[in-house]
């Protein structure tokens, strides 16, 4: 009898280079009729093999055949013609090279023949809508592996800068941000906000490096796919809201006094009328959480700033979870001990005691989260425990942030009601909507804040709002 050998291959052996369950490229490929009619479509939008399409012209085919957003159209032609979609010098500081004020450079006009090749070579690979997406924001970007050898891989990753060129197209051609055409500084924050924001939710390994993995099991594709249908921009909650974005800027630039667009920590403790504690914040700036990309020592930039506001005003978010949860785990060991949340809970309780509080004893709060997250080892609190308790979020509101521990207990009937007529919205949807009136309502009593605006951003009516 032939026995069959289970030994694993060799790490030179070719085939431990194969993923299991390995299906072939052509698994994820349009099936040879529907490719066949996506090409019979194009050739209708063309309108004949000789003529070449610009950018407007091409967003029917970018839509209709290669199934993406329209403001893909400039991006897909440069990636027809093998071109970098962004003007880049690096003798121009607004232009640098992964500068988000670098300007778009315009595509070169696609004809059918061209936009065929480019379809049988790239596009026809990915019929689900998401790869298609990642691969046309990636591109065929080559980068030596490993300086001592030969061989060369592709990147399989996104990177801040791989967004610019789809985001530079939204804000030049979406409706809901026509009003920002006049003001780029301020296009350029949006267009940072989106991304930090996009990467916060999909980037889950926190390295900057936004894997394929990460890009189909994140909803971007679908969120990307609405704000091209959706012309009010404030409706697309999802990374685009330009709502979001005012509250995120305006909430920093009142903490960055002095505008040098870096943030300490008596700036953060400000943060929410004081709403956490030092201990708390003090944690955040010994980069617990994650690594600060300001390169300033003991300052926070906009990018970590936004991180921070994120994870703070959306707590049911799993990756807030796991912002705050590397705050209290101050051992780094995995877990939460009890003596790791009274160290907070302390400064917590003499903020009550301040306050006129009733003061709500150490072991009283810690038996009333044990049995509202109902951990499954004795002892300790994991983040499975907290990804499987709906409050989760108040856990970490007990241990550092006194308002809006007081704020839930003393939740009335009408927020709760509204809250569950509402099941879409998540605590940051909510934070920003309420943030936003009240910003409004500044702004109209030429409260504090018109400064943010002085270049003279504003919609169509001339309002900022």
């Amino acid at each position: 009898a032939v026995v069959a050998s289970a030994a694993a291959p060799e790490a030179g052996d070719s085939f431990a280079a194969i993923p299991r369950f390995y299906l072939g490229a052509e698994a994820d490929a349009w099936p040879a009729a529907a490719s066949a009619e996506k090409l019979q479509l194009a050739a209708r939008l063309f309108g004949g093999e000789g003529k070449a399409l610009d950018v407007e012209q091409f967003r029917a085919v970018a839509r209709e055949v290669c199934e993406l957003p329209g403001f893909f159209a400039p991006l897909l032609m440069h990636r027809v013609h093998g071109t970098d979609p962004m003007a880049e010098s690096a003798s121009d500081p607004t232009a640098a090279p992964g500068s988000p004020s670098a300007p778009a450079r315009a595509p070169a006009p696609v004809t059918l023949e061209q936009f065929r090749t480019y379809w049988n070579a790239t596009l026809r690979k990915y019929a689900r809508e998401e790869a298609r997406a990642f691969h046309v924001l990636r591109g065929e970007r080559v980068v030596d592996a490993d300086a001592a050898a030969a061989s060369r891989v592709t990147t399989q990753y996104l990177e801040h800068s791989d967004f610019r060129p789809v985001l530079r197209e939204l804000l030049a051609s979406h409706p809901g941000l026509e009003f920002l055409k006049d003001s780029p500084e301020f296009q350029d924050r949006y267009l940072e906000t989106v991304t930090y924001r996009i990467f916060f939710e999909a980037n889950v390994a926190w390295n900057g490096k936004l894997t394929k993995r990460e890009f189909l099991r994140s909803d971007l594709a679908s969120a990307m796919r609405f704000a091209d249908e959706e012309e009010d921009i404030n409706k697309c909650l999802r990374y685009f809201s330009y709502e979001h974005f005012y509250v995120m800027y305006c909430k920093f630039w009142e903490l960055d006094t002095d505008h040098d667009f870096l943030v300490d920590k008596e700036d953060v403790l400000r943060y929410g009328n004081h709403a956490l504690t030092y201990r708390a914040v003090d944690r955040v700036f010994s980069q617990a959480p994650r690594a600060f990309t300001s390169g300033v020592p003991g300052k926070m930039g906009y990018e970590d700033f936004c991180w921070f506001v994120l994870a703070e005003e959306d707590k049911s978010n799993p990756l807030a979870l796991e912002y705050w949860f590397r705050v209290v785990d101050l051992d780094g060991d995995g877990v939460l001990r009890a003596r790791e949340c009274a160290f907070f809970y302390e400064e917590q309780l003499q903020r009550m005691e301040c306050l006129n509080q009733e003061p709500v004893v150490w072991e009283d709060v810690l038996c009333q989260m044990s049995d509202m997250l109902c951990c499954e080892t004795d002892g300790v609190i994991t983040m499975r425990d907290l990804r499987r308790c709906k409050l989760a979020g108040n856990f970490f509101n007990v241990l550092f942030n006194l308002n809006k521990f007081i704020a839930f207990e003393s939740r009335d009937p009408f927020s709760i009601r509204r809250e569950r007529e509402e099941p879409h919205l998540t605590e940051w949807d909510r934070f920003a909507r309420a943030e936003y009136v009240r910003l409004s309502m500044e702004e109209e009593e030429g409260g504090e804040g018109d400064d943010v605006w002085d270049d003279g951003a504003g919609d169509e009516n001339g309002s900022s709002f």
